[in-house]
């Protein structure tokens, strides 16, 4: 089942709580934090306590997005704050098995991340060790941008080598998802659909979440 993820990045921060609360119940399972360390990405967002805080006001899954140059440091931090579930990207890990084993060892979900500019044959090698994989369809670090179309055949090359090799494995995306492009994202294979900006800077982010998720049950009958 596709889920559409609201990504906090583009909420109203004076009013998080109640942002999170009215996505949660239009149907949001799972929220996407970004934790940017302004080293790999040249942006600062959330630490911890944050972390921490919206642990306390939702139920649905944290899937924290780490963003940062010492995954293996923070990881176990963000898992004890309250992240369900860990991303790290293939292109700052010196030993990416390790690390995924890792925060699967420290009870969280193990996600690896890949930049507009990775090609998916970099995750040939841990696809069975990796709990899910998330495709950058921006180049990260801010929220508001274009979705990159060639991310598109990313998705559906992974799609093919996941049911080729028999894995159970979601394909998140993340980046400029709008409701016109959705059902695209959708066709190609996609599991979860990350998007801030088109949910929270509309006037009703929950109705927006609804008419996501109805667009992209309605696409998912069309799988390219």
């Amino acid at each position: 089942m596709v889920q559409i993820v609201p990504s906090i990045l583009a909420a109203d921060f004076a009013r998080l709580a109640e942002q999170i609360e009215s996505v949660e119940r239009a149907g949001a399972a799972m929220l996407h934090l970004d934790v940017m360390d302004g080293h790999f990405v040249p942006n600062f967002t959330i630490g911890p306590p944050v972390v921490a805080s919206i642990r306390k006001v939702t139920r649905a899954r944290l899937d924290v997005h780490l963003m940062i140059e010492d995954p293996d440091y923070y990881a176990p931090i963000f898992i004890q704050a309250g992240a369900d579930q860990v991303s790290v990207h293939q292109e700052v890990c010196r030993n990416l098995d390790r690390t995924l084993r890792m925060i699967r060892t420290e009870g969280a979900l193990a996600g690896v991340v890949i930049n507009p500019a990775t090609p998916v044959a970099m995750l040939e090698d841990v696809l069975d060790v990796a709990d899910y994989v998330l495709i950058m369809s921006v180049n990260p670090g801010f929220g508001g941008q274009h979705f990159l179309p060639h991310s598109l055949e990313k998705v559906r090359q992974l799609d093919r080598q996941r049911r080729e090799r028999h894995l159970q494995l979601p394909i998140e995306v993340d980046g400029g998802i709008t409701l016109e492009n959705l059902p695209d994202v959708v066709r190609a294979g996609c599991d979860w659909i990350v998007t801030g900006s088109s949910i929270f800077h509309t006037p009703d982010p929950a109705e927006t979440v609804r008419k996501m998720n109805q667009t992209a049950q309605d696409a998912m009958a069309v799988r390219v």
